[in-house]
């Protein structure tokens, strides 16, 4: 885990080493000062030699002065350094993410990614700060301190070696309690920010089925379970201070009460017993600091381990060493296929598919819903690995291609159209970067989109909000086809694209893919069978098996499936 923590660093190395060296000059400097004004006090007040006094006071505030430079350096290369670390570890963890597969993604919940980029990454930080600056700063501090105490007076420094022992077994017992409840905490978090991201992403489903209250009720919920984790660690933590300071309070009463005796009895000067005391605050207060540092470390040691397991996380999918980067056409053969999300998951979502699909040909899936048909497609630009058998585009396993390359060959619209906070053109622009407007033109005619887009004051210039909050259902249908169809792929996958347009328009879409894509394999998930009817054939799903193929007038004659699917459509006026 500490390897991981430490690759970020990278550019910030010397900012990392840096503020060490100037917290130690700052430190040396604060522990001179005590010194100083025990020979200020000694030699110079008490003797009444004014010279010195001057002399020394110089001295002092060229020693403060230092100090006060040298801390600041240290704030400022500690903020760099752990500003960039922060910066560096967010973006390992975002890229690694762009990398998973959905089965990945699946292990993980969008809520609980988003904790960890931002609030894990956050303590974590801080922890850094903490380590590179204070927990430089107080081990020497203590060090110098008691060495500056026992040279000046032995038998009063063992009062603090005999406070350590109760420090560190109070300390062991709060940390010991409260991190269990930390890691708790962070779970928590994951499943706050699920809830108010359900919450916000449908806010119009909420509103529409009047559940504020219930969703008030959910998130007040999980807040609460949140603030008493919360609660009950600071408690714990809440210790350590009522502890540091009954140890600071009574090694100074102890430090003056036998100092004094040994003034009285002329073994110790005053100078002496008040740098004694300076020091006394310095160790503590160092002491204090090594706490802080503690509980710091124990509530990032929670988040430290749950960005590790996303920096750790492999994704399942890679690319093969020696890979093919030509897909040949848009031929795709299932044989033998099956698949299961999970290893864990005892029944196979597919099983047994064998189908073969020739370049060009317009295919149309249906079957009723669980049926896999949404699996099923997602094999061929392999968002999944198949469970067993193989999966060919173009002749060739999915498994030996260049993952871009094979992406790329693929056009697909998944049922959850998403566009992005953007114009439109720079959403269309997702499929080709170089595409020109002549190109955005041309496949928003083909998917019926220039009319409605032309329609809007600033056209192709127009901004879609966060999700496409501001187009209806059926405009981002055909926006996010005509983004697919900018790839120029060679197979298309509609995954119920057009659930959201009406009939008339259906049918000109299809028209339309028909004869401006003749040499593209065209793969349409579909409810309605009036969208696919016209396809070379029918690939009727059931229960994670191909149940039967054939054309529309075949399977109305053949399929008891096709058949009752027709009719309750046709019933209903659904296919009319």
């Amino acid at each position: 885990m500490i390897r991981q923590l430490l690759k970020p660093i990278r550019e910030y190395k010397r900012d990392t080493v840096l503020t060490p060296v100037f917290v130690t000059v700052e430190v040396v400097m604060e522990v001179l000062i005590p010194f100083l004004m025990a020979n200020l006090i000694d030699l110079g007040i008490n003797a009444g030699d004014m010279g010195y006094t001057l002399w020394m006071g110089g001295i002092l505030v060229l020693a403060a002065v230092v100090s006060l430079i040298f801390g600041a350096l240290a704030g400022r290369y500690a903020a760099k350094a752990s500003s960039g670390y922060a910066r560096n570890l967010r973006r390992a963890m975002y890229y690694n993410v762009q990398d998973f597969s959905f089965s990945n993604i699946d292990k993980f919940s969008t809520a609980s990614i988003v904790t960890r980029l931002t609030t894990d990454v956050n303590y974590v930080q801080m922890a850094f700060q903490m380590i590179i600056r204070i927990a430089v700063r107080s081990p020497l501090m203590l060090i110098f301190a008691l060495a500056m105490s026992f040279s000046i007076n032995r038998q009063l420094s063992l009062i603090f070696l005999g406070t350590v022992p109760f420090l560190a077994a109070g300390l062991y017992l709060i940390m010991r309690g409260a991190y269990p409840i930390f890691g708790r905490v962070f779970r928590t978090y994951d499943r706050l920010n699920n809830a108010v991201q359900e919450n916000v992403r449908g806010i119009r489903v909420v509103k529409s089925f009047v559940r504020e209250e219930h969703q008030k009720g959910k998130f007040m919920s999980v807040s609460g379970d949140l603030y008493k984790d919360f609660s009950k660690a600071e408690k714990m933590l809440a210790f350590t201070s009522p502890l540091m300071q009954s140890i600071v309070y009574i090694c100074m009463l102890l430090i003056s009460w036998f100092g004094a005796q040994l003034i009285v009895g002329g073994s110790l000067t005053t100078g002496q017993l008040t740098s004694l005391l300076s020091y006394t605050m310095q160790i503590l207060l160092s002491l204090m600091m090594l706490s802080m540092i503690f509980v710091m470390i124990t509530i990032s040691r929670a988040s430290a381990e749950r960005i590790v397991q996303v920096l750790d996380e492999q994704p399942d999918l890679r690319s093969p060493a020696a890979p093919v980067h030509d897909v040949r056409d848009g031929s795709v053969s299932f044989r033998g296929v099956d698949f299961r999300y999970s290893k864990s998951q005892d029944r196979l979502s597919l099983s047994g598919v064998d189908l073969d699909i020739k370049p060009g040909e317009t295919v149309g899936i249906i079957g009723g819903t669980g049926s896999s048909k949404s699996t099923l497609v997602q094999l061929i630009p392999r968002l999944y690995e198949v469970t067993g058998g193989s999966v060919t585009v173009g002749g060739v396993d999915v498994r030996d291609y260049d993952l871009k390359a094979l992406r790329d060959a693929v056009g697909m619209v998944l049922q959850k159209n998403t566009l992005f906070s953007g114009t439109i053109k720079e959403n269309l622009r997702w499929g080709n970067e170089g595409a020109t407007d002549e190109d955005l033109v041309r496949v928003c005619k083909t998917v019926q989109a220039d009319e409605f887009i032309r329609a809007f004051p600033d056209g192709y210039d127009t901004r879609i909000e966060q999700g496409g909050s501001n187009v209806s259902g059926g405009q981002k249908q055909r926006l996010c086809i005509a983004r697919a169809l900018l790839k120029r792929p060679k197979v298309l996958i509609l995954d119920d694209s057009t659930s959201a347009v009406d009939t008339k328009t259906d049918a000109l879409i299809r028209r339309a893919l028909r004869c401006d894509l003749p040499g593209v394999t065209k793969l349409i998930i579909a409810q309605r069978i009036s969208s696919i009817e016209d396809a070379d054939k029918i690939v009727v799903m059931d229960g994670g098996r191909v149940n039967a193929v054939g054309t529309h007038e075949e399977l109305l004659k053949s399929n008891l499936i096709y058949q009752e699917v027709y009719s309750s459509q046709v019933k209903e006026g659904g296919a009319q």
